[in-house]
């Protein structure tokens, strides 16, 4: 089969009550140039059958143990795509044209490397924008936050190999990290545009796990910064620890 524009790596373990929304995200796309890449740890819950039910050109890694980060990076491994995009089962695309206008906007810059756009964030059965205001892209503002949401964000995959993919010794921040390691010698292009939306709730990561996500994020800001933002990194831990992680 011919090489497909986008690989889209849906990682995935006893998902069953929120995989079909991703799957119809993707289902739905308008541009077809795609394959999905799904990579189970396992499941025993339906998720598979799921799977197996999905309308689109896939491929389907069973029993991948180990942590997300190794999946996800099974997945890329197993990807023949030009571009990837990494969607988690709970997450999916905001609308039926994602594709299309992230395939139009690297048509524009052919040299781009990656990408990313906005997201809404679904709680409680209800999708909304985030509260804060919309950051722009900026090295020195990624530095100090994560801005860049992985369920909106595509990167070529050989260059996705070339920085070694994601590190498996990171359980939560292992995307912040690539981007950090990405953007010290290729900006992103960013886009206005809404491509993912990620669904929060008890079970998810994130919450599951903030204090360890929280500690995470600043591990990766000292690994990829230099040693002389590192003082205003201890400050920004300290009141940030006491403010938002209970």
């Amino acid at each position: 089969m011919s090489q497909p524009k986008f690989s889209i790596v849906v990682c995935c373990w006893n998902s069953a009550d929120y995989i079909a929304d991703c799957i119809r995200s993707i289902e739905t796309q308008t541009y077809k140039d795609f394959e999905v890449v799904f990579v189970d740890g396992g499941s025993s819950d339906g998720t598979i059958d799921l799977i197996e039910m999905a309308d689109c050109r896939k491929k389907i890694l069973n029993n991948v143990r180990g942590g997300i980060s190794k999946a996800m990076n099974a997945g890329a491994h197993a990807a023949s795509g030009t571009y990837l995009s990494h969607l988690h089962a709970d997450d999916y695309y905001a609308d039926s044209d994602v594709l299309l206008r992230v395939a139009k906007e690297f048509e524009r810059n052919e040299d781009a490397i990656w990408l990313y756009g906005r997201f809404y964030n679904l709680q409680d059965g209800v999708v909304s924008a985030p509260s804060y205001s919309f950051r722009r892209y900026s090295l020195a503002g990624l530095r100090r936050r994560n801005i860049v949401p992985h369920c909106a964000t595509f990167l070529r995959r050989d260059i996705f190999s070339q920085f070694g993919g994601f590190s498996e010794k990171y359980r939560l921040a292992m995307d912040y990290d690539l981007w950090l390691r990405l953007s010290k010698y290729h900006d992103p292009i960013q886009l206005n545009s809404y491509l993912g939306v990620f669904r929060r709730h008890s079970e998810s990561s994130t919450t599951k796990f903030a204090k360890q996500s929280f500690n995470e994020d600043f591990r990766a800001r000292f690994s990829n910064t230099p040693i002389y933002l590192w003082p205003e990194f201890v400050l920004r831990y300290i009141y940030r620890r006491v403010r938002e992680v209970r």
